[in-house]
């Protein structure tokens, strides 16, 4: 960035930094991006990079958008592709997908979240995950009164055992669908926590994109910045990130689980503060007892996969957690494992395909097969 009248020897500052450079006599110093992603060779990216171009030709990788891969810090392979894709819902064409391209990480936008209050609740501006959730909407005197229903925690709320009645198995073109339900009600937020009980809180998993609508309701509210602008701001702009976006819900709040636009190296980086336990270069972003709350298993999701508060957590052989995973509709992944050092991304444009796990999974066991 320059200043409108520079001296005559020139000055620049590096991003957020503020410190000026020094007029140099002859040649500058090289400028360093205190953000840019280092880069290295692996033994593995060629090969990997070459399988990937094959099935996407062949079609066995449908509607591949990105692939990035991170090991031991640093990028060692990037795959861009150009395809048909939309913007929640929104037709965009076909793109020509890079490394500066927006893409819809829809619910991995929850994991997201659940990083935001964590860094909230460090602000004191959010509740404690042991808080009833209807304490903090004292608007709804008729809910509270329900016993059962005040027994519901945030942390119910963070790891989505509420034991509320939600269902998103059906197409999100359906109005039935409990999100799209949610969205077009006058009152998102009294809608989900007035849903009928269906199990004690704690007992089991239920997917809920209204659980996260809370959450982001609440993160909002106690800060006093939109959803966005908060992420810019705790998130963001200290792992480097600018160019992202959250697509607004029809209550012009943003979409909390599912609109968050993001490119897939800079997702990559949050992978990265992920794995090492919310330092980012060495500074700490999100505090590292969060980052361990977050990724302790809560609750039994899928067959070998668990849920924490808003990551989903795959054990290994010995049944340990091994890989953490945020996952999104049409394929999004956003996958960090600890052992190899490795994270990836993941972007694909099958929102509407029935078999949308064929194809992500195939890419996924052709990154762990890579690496191993």
């Amino acid at each position: 960035m320059h200043s409108a009248n520079p001296p005559a020897c020139g000055r620049r500052t590096l991003l957020q930094a503020a410190a000026a450079l020094a007029c140099a006599p002859a040649i500058a110093a090289p400028v360093v991006d205190p953000f840019a992603w280092p880069r290295a060779d692996a033994s593995f990216a060629a090969g990997l990079g070459t399988q990937l171009d094959e099935g996407v030709r062949s079609g066995q990788f449908a509607d591949l958008h990105a692939v990035v891969v991170v090991q031991r810090g640093a990028i060692v392979l990037e795959r861009y592709y150009t395809g048909p894709d939309e913007r929640w819902g929104q037709p965009l064409g076909r793109v020509a997908f890079d490394g500066r391209t927006r893409h819809d990480l829809r619910s991995v936008s929850k994991s997201i979240v659940g990083l935001l209050y964590g860094l909230a609740l460090a602000e004191g501006k959010v509740p404690t995950p042991d808080q009833p959730v209807l304490d903090a909407f004292p608007n709804y005197a008729d809910l509270a009164a329900e016993p059962a229903r005040r027994a519901i925690t945030i942390a119910h709320v963070l790891s989505m055992t509420m034991g509320l009645a939600w269902n998103e198995d059906l197409p999100y073109t359906d109005p039935a669908n409990s999100e799209i339900a949610m969205e077009r009600s006058a009152d998102r937020y009294h809608y989900v926590l007035s849903r009928p009980i269906v199990g004690a809180p704690g007992a089991a998993w239920r997917y809920s994109g209204g659980a996260t609508a809370l959450l982001g309701h609440l993160i909002a509210r106690g800060t006093g910045m939109p959803l966005l602008e908060y992420a810019r701001a705790r998130l963001f702009a200290p792992l480097g990130i600018e160019d992202v976006e959250w697509t607004p819900g029809l209550n012009g709040e943003a979409a909390a689980a599912s609109g968050l636009r993001m490119r897939a190296p800079d997702l990559a980086r949050v992978g990265q503060l992920v794995l090492d336990q919310g330092r980012w270069q060495g500074r700490s972003v999100v505090p590292a007892e969060w980052i361990a709350a977050s990724l302790t298993p809560r609750t039994a999701a899928f067959e070998g996969v668990q849920y924490g508060y808003h990551w989903y957590l795959a054990r290994g052989a010995d049944g340990a957690p091994s890989v953490t995973l945020g996952i999104g509709l049409g394929g999004q992944r956003l996958v960090v494992v600890p052992g190899a050092e490795l994270v990836y991304v993941v972007f694909m444009g099958n929102y509407y395909r029935k078999d949308q796990l064929g194809p992500v999974f195939a890419v996924q066991r052709l990154i762990h097969g890579a690496v191993r």
